[in-house]
């Protein structure tokens, strides 16, 4: 009987003391991986382009390569705090039934360039802060650095916090996928301006 009590003592101190692994290492270098690959695919797309080329619209309803960076970073910034918000907030693994999407879908879905979606205002490019390339690039790439050491040694239970967004539910987990997938979104929408017959040459 002694020895079973200390057994059971010995249980519930290591349930204590063991704090709960929110992510698997496959999920953390997943996440990591396409967070890096991104952001290095927006900072070769624009690499070594002239004003010319980056002020240039391939129509005065289009957005040019600049527009696409500011809107990059704005949106990064913008993600983030509203799943920081909803890691903060209480768990709401009851609504875990609601996320439709595995994670390789929602990476495909915000990648595709198939379906067009109008951004909210505060997003659009000429309603940023930024005044240049190299303003609206540092705070990308400072927010995108935060991020990426945030899911590599991140604590907190990302399943079980679900945002809630107008086209989907999505966990926290899923939502900084999607930040990454976002910015390879507009990553395409610079490389369709630059294939424009009329990009400037220099």
């Amino acid at each position: 009987m002694k020895k079973l009590s200390m057994l059971v003592t010995g249980l519930l101190l290591f349930a204590f003391n063991t704090k709960p692994v929110s992510l698997s290492d496959q999920e953390r270098k997943t996440a990591a991986d396409l967070l890096s690959q991104t952001e290095q695919g927006v900072i070769n797309a624009v690499a070594g382009l002239s004003d010319a080329q980056l002020n240039f619209k391939p129509a005065p309803d289009k957005w040019s390569v600049l527009d696409c960076v500011k809107h990059i970073a704005v949106t990064e910034a913008s993600l983030w705090q509203m799943t920081n918000g909803a890691i903060q907030a209480q768990a709401n693994p009851e609504k875990r039934a609601d996320i439709k999407a595995t994670d390789e879908q929602v990476i495909q879905m915000i990648e595709s360039r198939e379906h067009k979606v109008k951004t909210a205002p505060p997003m659009e490019p000429q309603n940023t802060s930024y005044k240049s390339l190299e303003e609206a690039l540092t705070s990308f790439k400072n927010d995108r650095a935060k991020l990426i050491d945030y899911v590599k040694t991140t604590d907190a239970d990302l399943r079980n916090h679900v945002v809630t967004m107008p086209m989907a539910s999505f966990d926290a987990y899923q939502m900084i996928l999607f930040i990454g997938a976002h910015s390879n979104r507009h990553t395409q929408q610079i490389e369709e301006v630059k294939a424009d017959p009329n990009f400037p040459k220099q």
